[in-house]
């Protein structure tokens, strides 16, 4: 009766709260002349961010020169000195096989446009990783003349020619006909590495060795799923150094480190990564990660701006780095074919023991199953043996429930006999379960054991690039959301549109709670309400979901489902209470051993009783 009167309290209390929140925002809201005033300050903040921007862009933008106009050409010439000796050119040549197309700048000599032929966006347009001005790499150096050069603001000669089947594209920054500065490209076919090299001959003389030579590669990643928030949560800056070490910066926020030892850096874009590689590690990096999502947007075009700053060194005066461009997805299939420069490593499995078990279990083994099922009916195979491979945990976790069930009557007694002294009754309890030969930690073993099987899952339905558009029932893409309605405005941590994925996985949330805790859950003095908390999970899920990966839910969906009839099976065919009371009453006849660490216990339960006893008197 006492706990019935509390919820009624706690209900009334929330009502309260609410109705006084809604009376005080009724109060404050604006006046319709502070709403234009608002509006019109906004559009003055809009227009000088905006202006801004474009001032940003051009000031990062190499200047642009009229090649028709003499003048311009030789104006552009004299600034930068001998490099002026290759003939400008805004010519373009494309490299591309059957995975990927690269179309490469005279002006820059640097790859403008990085195009995927086997895939397309969640809008059915082509994934492009690099287009319209989004990436940039250059050299930035210094001439013994004292000029500061940038290579984006050069021409290189270009010249495509066949080593075997391989395409390679020789570029050339000339301050005379044997005197260059070398980028050269050779793609195989396919394949989606393309071995990039930097080289100079003859520049010991022009460039100068006592100021550094700077690498320069950034990157605004081009949004290309459905969900903008939801895809940034997986876009992050990752790298390899220190002998193997794998770093990221943050997903959520700003974030830039110095590094040494540098042998790869990744720039992911969720499912899609632009990685460049070096055979001869980089001595050290300075990376960047800005963050461009602040929350779910239909029109946002990008997700993070990265920027890698990367001394190269010059042996003798020459510059010579071996180095690996990867454009391509983030494919565990795929990345696993590059296996001595460990791009793999660049996917986020998760850390530890999780990683591990989602890297070498999970993610082949669904491989397996998809090779010969669709997407959605593999993931459903793979629930049902994953939970059956779990159901003697099950079993195990619901055996220790029915024994602290059936103590349950005795547990209450020595609760009423000393409530007054709750030394007395934590040593009862303690020493009834040791005759029982039941452990109240024996619940919390077996769902200790899932937990690693629950991460690995977790981090593995968001990054599996074989869910990726793939379709299930109402759901077109298992690895984003399935909107069965859109809303007509957005609902804060919720969104703009409904799931019917995470519904069905919270109902049934809800009522695998109800079998292992709805029942003898009582309202402990001071403690939360445990039923509101039952009650609220599953709503936290629903919400939690509902811009996740429609292929985890899915697996929550049917996992619980799994999970409630095997506790059904356990509770009416396999588990018996009487024959659960009859052994318990026998343990508790026979002499209980007592190991080192449960009598140093007792001992010391004793002892603060004595001290206790002794402080009364």
């Amino acid at each position: 009766m006492e706990e019935k009167k509390l919820d009624i309290n706690s209900i009334i209390g929330f009502v309260l709260i609410f109705g006084i929140l809604l009376f005080w925002m009724y109060q404050n809201q604006p006046t319709p002349e502070e709403v234009e005033a608002q509006k019109a300050e906004q559009e003055q903040v809009e227009a000088a961010v905006e202006k801004n921007q474009v001032k940003e862009n051009k000031t990062n933008e190499p200047a642009v020169i009229n090649l028709q106009d003499s003048a311009a050409v030789a104006q552009y010439k004299s600034t930068i000195g001998s490099f002026g000796f290759t003939s400008p050119s805004d010519k373009t040549t494309i490299l591309e096989n059957d995975l990927v197309k690269l179309e490469i700048a005279n002006k820059g000599g640097q790859i403008v446009e990085a195009m995927m032929k086997q895939f397309k966006a969640y809008d059915s347009v082509p994934i492009y990783l690099v287009k319209d001005g989004n990436a940039s790499f250059a050299l930035n150096f210094t001439t013994s003349d004292n000029r500061v050069l940038n290579t984006k603001d050069l021409y290189f000669e270009p010249s495509l020619s066949k080593s075997g089947d391989n395409q390679v594209l020789s570029l050339k920054a000339k301050t005379s006909p044997n005197q260059f500065l070398e980028y050269r490209y050779e793609m195989k076919p396919k394949d989606y590495l393309v071995d990039f090299t930097i080289r100079s001959q003859g520049l010991n003389g022009v460039i100068n060795s006592s100021k550094p030579v700077q690498l320069e590669w950034n990157l605004k990643g081009i949004r290309h799923n459905k969900s903008v928030e939801y895809e940034n949560r997986y876009t992050r800056l990752t790298y390899n150094h220190e002998e193997g070490k794998i770093s990221k910066l943050s997903e959520g926020s700003d974030d830039e480190e110095t590094e040494t030892d540098i042998k790869w850096l990744s720039y992911r874009q969720h499912f899609f990564s632009s990685i460049l590689a070096t055979k001869e590690n980089f001595e050290k990096a300075e990376l960047s990660s800005k963050n461009l999502v602040e929350e779910e947007s239909h029109t946002q075009g990008f997700t993070k701006e990265y920027a890698s700053v990367v001394p190269l060194k010059l042996n003798g005066g020459e510059l010579s780095q071996n180095m690996h461009w990867y454009y391509g997805p983030t494919d565990a299939l795929v990345l696993d074919d590059y296996e001595d420069l460990g791009l793999e490593d660049s996917i986020p499995f998760g850390w530890g023991i999780f990683g591990w078990i989602n890297r070498y279990i999970f993610t082949p083994f669904y491989a397996f199953l998809s090779s010969f099922l669709p997407a959605g009916i593999a993931i459903i195979l793979m629930t049902i043996i994953v939970r059956l491979a779990m159901s003697p945990v099950t079993y195990k976790s619901y055996l220790s429930q029915a024994k602290m069930k059936v103590l349950k009557p005795e547990i209450t007694e020595l609760g009423e006999k000393y409530k007054d002294n709750a030394m007395k009754k934590q040593q009862e309890t303690m020493k009834l379960y040791g005759k029982a030969g039941v452990s109240p930690m024996s619940g919390c073993v077996p769902a200790l054991l899932q937990m690693p099987i629950f991460y690995a899952l977790f981090m593995f339905f968001p990054t599996s690039f074989a869910l990726r558009q793939k379709s299930f029932l109402w759901a077109d893409d298992l690895s984003s959301y399935d909107a069965i309605a859109q809303l007509p405005f957005t609902i804060p941590f919720y969104g703009d549109h409904v799931s019917l994925f995470p519904i069905l996985a919270s109902v049934a949330i809800f009522f695998y709670m109800m079998m292992t805790t709805g029942q003898n859950m009582p309202q402990q003095p001071g403690m939360p309400n445990m039923k509101f908390i039952m009650y609220l999970m599953p709503f936290m899920m629903l919400f939690f979901f509902n811009n996740y990966a429609s292929g985890l839910s899915l697996y929550y969906f049917i996992s619980n489902l799994i999970t409630i009839g095997i506790m059904l099976v356990i509770k009416n065919f396999i588990l018996d209470n009487d024959k659960i009371h009859a052994q318990i009453q026998e343990n508790k006849k026979k002499p209980k051993k007592e190991n080192k660490f449960q009598r140093k216990m007792r001992e010391m339960m004793e002892q603060a009783e004595e001290q206790k006893k002794a402080g009364k008197r």
